[in-house]
């Protein structure tokens, strides 16, 4: 009774703190505006199955990709014995399901240890790569400090997750013969039953119960630790990977027309009787901070795995230049938590954008040296945009504060002249007339 009083405090109390925080990150990525018309897209369930819960284009790359799959598919088929455990932890019954399923449940139970194995070596070569082999993509600058820390911690928290399933089943097998009354069989298993007479055989029968609830507790203590860290972690892709496929448009990486701006180009060219109608006040054009994106731009933002695939990818990167698509989905995420801590003190939007906003992140060398050539888009194993970040901020420098490089300005000068990105002395169309 007591241990079934200290699940259901753990769990309430755990599940409480994580949905506080779900939910703050749900008014974080709500700060974004509506989408416009032609911004909208509708949901594609074909990509959800193909690409977020595929992992289609992860294999564009195909070690990691099929060292994720492990842990991808060991993490999906473990719930089923976390639901045994959620059910066991209530009622106070020990494996619920072992006669309920049988002899199906051994088979289920082998095939999730398997897994399991294939998740520790992943697992083990995923430390290895981050930490000794020093991938490039991953040893980044925008990587140093917290994001290398929070990839090394949830690769440590799936190994002690696997430590409590080896733990609780290898010694559950021995339990079975001992105390065959309160132990139900579950058939031979594929790992633990070799495993677990390996490593406990000779304990006595109060230490194997022990060592059996540690490993249970500490699986499911594991898993309440994943699920508050999670909005704090890059993590949270597993949730949102889904959301964010559903809403990605198919035509990805189009740049999208400015009606203000279109209309008035075709006022000035004569190709519309009625000119735009003029307003007192400016216009503000792109997006200054997160106020300006999109819902679905800071989405993306959380959505980002931190793979690096964009920034391997990008052209700009490659030739040294600043820009790194991935820092740039990375500093739209801790733009739109740091107004949402500002917010949780009681600090108005409008007071926390004043004077600060997403240019004190990214630079201006990153978004002029951005090529538009959409290698980061087509990259990106869950659909995000990086592009459409960099285009809306662009055009707020170029547009509302009439900033650019200067390079630049004698074509915006040339155009606006003679329609043309050349300064020549002809108009564009005198060949016409010839």
């Amino acid at each position: 009774m007591i241990q079934q009083l200290i699940f259901a405090v753990l769990t309430i109390v755990a599940g409480w703190f994580a949905f506080s925080n779900f939910f703050k990150i749900r008014r974080n990525i709500l700060l974004g505006r509506e989408l416009e018309e032609n911004e909208e897209a509708s949901g594609n369930w074909k990509n959800v199955f193909l690409i977020a819960f595929g992992q289609k284009k992860m294999f564009k790359r195909f070690v990691p990709a099929v060292l994720h799959l492990f842990i991808y598919v060991a993490f999906l088929f473990t719930q089923i014995e976390l639901i045994e455990i959620f059910i066991d932890g209530i009622t106070g019954k020990h494996r619920i399901f072992a006669s309920a399923l049988s002899p199906f449940y051994g088979f289920l139970i082998s095939f999730i240890e398997i897994l399991s194995v294939l998740a520790f070596v992943a697992t083990v070569i995923f430390l290895w790569r981050r930490n000794l082999l020093k991938v490039p993509r991953l040893v980044k600058s925008e990587m140093n400090g917290w994001p290398t820390l929070d990839g090394n911690l949830i690769l440590i928290g799936e190994i002690l997750l696997l430590l409590g399933i080896f733990t609780m089943n290898g010694t559950d097998v021995l339990l079975q013969k001992l105390d065959p009354s309160h132990f139900p069989s579950t058939g031979n298993l594929a790992v633990s039953s070799f495993l677990g007479p390996f490593l406990f055989d000779g304990l006595d029968v109060g230490t194997l119960k022990i060592l059996e609830r540690t490993g249970w507790w500490l699986h499911f203590i594991t898993i309440l630790g994943f699920l508050n860290y999670l909005p704090f972690s890059k993590h949270l892709h597993i949730f949102l990977a889904f959301p964010n496929v559903y809403y990605s448009k198919e035509q990805r990486g189009a740049m999208e027309n400015m009606p203000q701006i279109m209309n008035e180009v075709k006022s000035m060219m004569g190709l519309i009787e009625e000119e735009t109608p003029m307003t007192e006040e400016l216009p503000e054009f792109g997006a200054k901070d997160v106020n300006g994106l999109s819902w679905k731009n800071i989405l993306e933002a959380y959505t980002c795995t931190e793979c690096g695939r964009c920034t391997s990818a990008c052209p700009a990167n490659i030739t040294g230049k600043k820009l790194s698509p991935r820092k740039v989905m990375m500093d739209v995420r801790d733009r739109a938590e740091e107004v949402g801590k500002e917010l949780d003190k009681g600090v108005a939007l409008e007071e926390i954008i004043k004077d600060t906003s997403l240019f004190d992140r990214i630079t201006e060398e990153e978004l002029f040296a951005c090529t538009a050539c959409n290698a980061c888009v087509e990259e990106c194993p869950v659909m995000i945009n990086p592009l459409d970040v960099i285009l809306q901020m662009r055009r707020y420098k170029i547009l509302t504060e009439a900033g650019g490089p200067s390079e630049w300005l004698p074509m915006f000068t040339s155009i606006e002249n003679s329609g043309s990105v050349w300064q020549v002395s002809d108009a564009r169309d005198a060949w016409t007339k010839e």
